[in-house]
Parts: structure tokens; sequence; C-alpha cells
């Protein structure tokens, strides 16, 4: 039996969003092994359900920091034992960390050659616009990394169009998929939904409410939205955020300490955001940086209007006065207005909507299935 060994640096990445390619793996005869950190999921994680699936697990000592450098160094000999042992064919490596350990760690196990390895990039660190660090750092070492890489799959325009420039060279193959793909049926409003959830979540009739998906991180910049929302000094605004991390704490004394406690929402983790994004007005995706932005597309597909960064990720999908308003600058100032232009315009708000939905489309999880079956398939050719 052929076997693939699928290695994240967060372990709830592979239930969140590669659970549809460990599908078309197992249509296509494939034991599918999975490396990660389990012990502190960002994302759901059910190891039970993964395990009745079918799914090999291999709890691994992998860390998200490159700084926890004795941690990914056991984490690379975990890796390198797995490959041996499980005599693994395909190594498929996401996340920056994962992506560095599973291309080190693809060894010949005895008697096979060296397994073939797919790197998916959800946004290299080294970008247009990238502190000049990144570039340092980051950009030699994806370089030099592409000689032991047989495929790297990109999401957006940027990342796909340096790669073909600095590494078409040393790959077989570079494609660029449409995110993981979203589901968009399953988003679709819903009128009934959409009270019963503002009811349930204490939402008054009449208040604008702005919600954000996304882990509670330095990146996601939640601040700068309720800076935003406290120069406006108009209660009827409210903001609800779903997602954890580690700046929760930090984000909810900023609340407190700008007088606006009651109008900021902090939900944790939610397995329901198809409902949740029904409730919202509009969804606000300030990004410092972002490969793609799942959370924005499955908003989008809601048909909730954006207000958005102006990064590589969001510049796949956003239209500025179309799907929504785009921040230029990233400023307080910027964002506050934009919040009030959206508020004060209902019907701008209704043809955005349409907008959304139209462009989410375009990220249909079909869209990504057919090339991620493309590229397993073509495995075939490699005598796998």
């Amino acid at each position: 039996m052929k076997k693939i060994l699928i290695i994240t640096t967060i372990g709830g990445f592979l239930p969140q969003f590669e659970m549809n390619d460990v599908k078309i793996l197992m249509d296509q005869g494939y034991e599918v092994h999975y490396a990660s950190d389990f012990s502190n999921p960002v994302y759901e994680l059910d190891t039970e359900l993964l395990k009745k699936m079918g799914i090999r697990l291999h709890p691994i000592a992998i860390r998200k920091s490159p700084l926890q450098f004795r941690h990914n160094l056991h984490a690379l000999r975990e890796i390198m034992t797995i490959v041996r042992k499980e005599k693994i064919n395909v190594i498929h490596c996401h996340n920056p960390i994962g992506g560095v350990l599973g291309r080190l760690g693809a060894v010949a196990p005895e008697g096979l050659p060296k397994p073939y390895v797919i790197y998916t990039a959800h946004g290299f660190h080294f970008y247009d616009g990238a502190p000049f660090l990144n570039w340092l750092l980051f950009f030699p070492a994806e370089l030099l990394l592409a000689g032991r890489t047989d495929t790297i799959i990109t999401i957006n325009r940027e990342d796909n169009a340096r790669a073909r420039r600095y590494m078409s060279g040393r790959l077989k193959a570079i494609y660029r998929i449409p995110g993981v793909g979203v589901k968009t049926g399953r988003f679709a409003p819903d009128l009934n939904v959409r009270q019963r959830v503002r009811k349930s979540l204490g939402i008054k009739e009449g208040t604008f409410y702005i919600l954000s998906v996304g882990e509670l991180n330095h990146n996601k910049n939640h601040e700068v939205i309720i800076r935003a929302i406290a120069s406006l000094k108009d209660p009827d605004i409210c903001y609800g955020i779903c997602g954890k991390g580690y700046r929760l704490e930090y984000l909810e004394q900023l609340a407190k300490e700008k007088g606006i406690e009651h109008q900021v929402k902090f939900f944790g983790f939610r397995n329901d955001i198809p409902e949740m994004l029904q409730g919202a007005d509009c969804f606000a995706f300030p990004s410092k940086r972002e490969g793609l932005g799942i959370a924005a597309l499955e908003a989008m597909a809601a048909g909730l209007p954006m207000i958005s960064s102006d990064c590589r990720g969001t510049r796949e999908y956003m239209e500025d006065n179309v799907t929504g308003y785009v921040c230029r600058s990233g400023t307080v100032s910027e964002y506050a207005g934009l919040i009030r232009k959206m508020k004060e315009n209902p019907s701008k708000r209704k043809g955005m909507s349409g907008a959304c939905r139209k462009a989410a489309e375009s990220f249909n999880l079909d869209k990504t299935d057919k090339i991620m079956r493309e590229i397993y398939g073509s495995l075939e050719s490699e005598r796998i």
C-alpha cells in the first residue's frame, strides 16, 4: 500500500483545513499518516475521530517558533524515524516549520527511494513589503530547501510568481490552488438564522454588528478594530471575535481601558462559524499578513461585506468599494472611517453582499479538489 505522511506544525490544522485532501488520498489508495504537535491545538482536534477514519497519528515535538530549536531538532529526528519505520512514499508538509522539517526529514526508507516531497506554502514569509529580516532569513532558506522539494503548491499569485521565478529549476512542478477551498453552499444567507443568532448572542435590534474570525495573535490585528470602534464613540456598534490565542487577556484589557468592554464580545473557538457569520452586518479582516485568508472567504460566501487590510492575501479577492472597503494605510483613523461608512450605507452593503458571494465562488472547494486530485494523481508517473 502507498503511504503518505502529512506534517503540520499545528495539531488541529489537518481536521480544520485538509480533510478534503485526506479523502482524495484515501480514494487513490493511500494509507494516510499524520504527524504534528497534538498537545496544544489552535483549532478543534478530535484524535479519536481521526483514528476511526483510518488516519495513523504520530505525535511529534514540533513547535511553531524557530527559536525552539531543541524541540524542533527532536521533531526532525522523530520524522526521520517515522519515514524509515513506516516506509513512507510521499511527504506532504504544511506551515513554515512543518515545511522545513518535513523536507529535511525526507530520508530514504530501507530498500525504497527517498519519499516524494510536496510542500504547500500557505504564504511565504518573504513577500512584497515584508521586513528585511524576513527576506534575509526565509528567502535563502526556501531556495536551499527547494533542492529537497519535488512539488510546491502556492495559494496566491504573488507567491506563485516568485516560486516560478526563483525555484522552477529545482522543482518538478509548481501549482497554485485557490486556498484549501470553501464549501460555499454551507454559508448561504438565511434571514431566519440571522435573527436567531443575533438573539442568542444578545445583539440588539438596530445594532451594527461587526465580526472577525481568527487566532488572537499579533498578526490578526484585532486590536486596530477595537481602537477604531472606541474612537467612534458610537454605542450602536458591536464587535465579536471568534478565536483563541495568547492575545486574549491583552485585548480584553484594551476594550476595558477604552470603555467599550460591553461592545466587544470574545466568543473563543467556535465550531458553528457558518451560523455565527449569519448574525453579522459586516466582516473585519485587518490582518497584517495573509497567504490568502480562508476566514474572509467564508464570510464573503455568507454575503458579508468586508473591511479588510491591504495585503498579499486579500488582494486575491478584495475589490475596493465592490466587495467591501480596503484599508490602505492600516491606521486606526482609516479603519474608523470605513466602519462608519459601512454602518451608514445599508443599501451599499446590500450590493456588496451580492458581489462578495460571487467573488467567493472562485474559491469553491470544487476548484481546489480538481487541482489536488491532479497533483496526487500525477504521483503515479513517479512510480510511487
